[in-house]
């Protein structure tokens, strides 16, 4: 039954996760071993309804996410941060691909097209682990001087667009298709259309919430439901009018931010009340989504593969940040925010064993890998070090300022 299974991703998935956290790992571990545990390849817990509408919760958890990034963030810090910004949204994809197609073909005995298909699944780097982080560091003025947080979370929201759009061409030509040029231009045109749309409704959402009095939680319901319309705009247009719906959900709630920031501040919190629920459940069936067996079946030569074209993406972020104003430290801060993976290999992960290509099972198994590695690795790293390694700005941190009032967090 639906109730007994979202029963148990709850109450397991907060248990873990408040284990985990105690013992000063990230409560994410706790979340994805609870989904690994529940799911279909061990204890099969889950219900199979549950299951089914599986990636359409998990993009609602997303689409929560992002929009309360686009309603923290300000449109000046980005302008502040400039080249870098433009550079993480697909430099550093682009290593980790070159990486692994030099890597792969010697390590595990795959064709250079297959490895560059592989290489588009694990170089998506995951908005849901790092926004959540960035947002934390933002709150409490860890990096903002620099705009460090704003930078990684920019980055982070587009490069999906740009690694999907690449995946899609390799295993078009996997199946005999031609690599059309038009498919690349599908990558600008995609992310300014997503950039228009989105902002064009946050002003027009701007100027409503100004004239018509409406309660914040209406407002919240208001935003969540364009934000849905956004996303299936995407889906409707494609093969017609490229548009990043995603893209769209968080230069929305930028829009409203720019217009109208003490909304923008109210309904940042409603949000993140919100994303209390909505973590659970993303990270919960993103473990779900997890076959065990076939990660114990790959062997070292596959965690090899992984951590050899994560060297690269390390490379790819460091060559983003040259002729910066950083410190080497505030530097290496940015490579480890830049490591976890989870939502994309989750989503598209299983694509080339589903299409019949030779390679899919082996892509499967280093997406799996790619989750299990980077996810706990990129979001320990960034609790542990972002106090060691980033500058705090002067100031009262938000969390101090809500204890100081008597407000409850969370």
């Amino acid at each position: 039954m639906m109730l007994t299974s979202l029963a148990l991703v709850f109450l397991c998935g907060i248990l873990l996760s408040s284990l985990f956290q105690k013992l000063k790992i990230p409560g994410l571990m706790g979340m994805l071993i609870t989904g690994i545990v529940l799911g279909p390849y061990a204890l099969n817990l889950l219900d199979g309804s549950l299951l089914g509408i599986s990636a359409e919760l998990r993009q609602i958890a997303l689409i929560i996410i992002l929009m309360r990034a686009g309603l923290n963030l300000d449109i000046r810090d980005l302008k502040k941060v400039g080249r870098p910004a433009i550079l993480m949204c697909f430099v550093p994809a682009c290593f980790e691909i070159a990486g692994m197609v030099l890597i792969a073909p010697k390590l595990l005995g795959i064709s250079m097209l297959d490895a560059a298909i592989m290489g588009a699944v694990v170089s998506a780097v995951s908005p849901a682990v790092i926004v959540p982080k960035m947002l934390h560091l933002m709150e409490d003025r860890y990096g903002t001087g620099q705009s460090i947080p704003q930078l990684i979370m920019t980055g982070a929201s587009v490069d999906d667009v740009f690694v999907i759009v690449l995946f899609t061409a390799f295993t078009g030509l996997a199946q005999g298709e031609s690599i059309s040029p038009v498919r690349f231009v599908q990558i600008p045109v995609s992310i300014v259309l997503g950039l228009i749309v989105g902002i064009g409704l946050g002003l027009a959402l701007a100027w409503f919430f100004q004239k018509f009095h409406i309660r914040d939680s209406v407002k919240v319901v208001i935003l969540l439901s364009a934000a849905f319309l956004l996303v299936a705009l995407e889906a409707a247009l494609k093969g017609s009018v490229p548009v990043s719906g995603l893209l769209a959900v968080m230069s929305m709630g930028a829009a409203l931010q720019k217009r109208k920031g003490d909304v923008a501040k109210r309904l940042s919190c409603k949000f993140s009340k919100l994303w209390i629920a909505a973590e659970i459940l993303l990270f919960v069936l993103v473990g779900a989504t997890v076959d065990i067996q076939y990660a114990a079946s790959a062997g070292l030569t596959a965690v090899l593969a992984v951590v050899g074209a994560l060297l690269f993406r390390i490379l790819g972020v460091f060559c983003c940040l040259l002729k910066t104003k950083l410190l080497m430290k505030e530097r290496l801060f940015c490579m480890i925010a830049y490591l976890p993976k989870a939502t994309v290999q989750a989503a598209i992960g299983s694509i080339p064993m589903a299409l019949g290509l030779p390679c899919g099972k082996i892509v499967l198994t280093v997406a799996v890998l790619a989750i299990l590695i980077t996810a706990p690795l990129g979001a320990f790293g960034v609790d542990m070090t972002y106090k060691w390694l980033l500058q705090r700005e002067a100031g009262q941190s938000i969390d101090s300022a809500m204890e100081q009032n008597g407000i409850e967090k969370g």
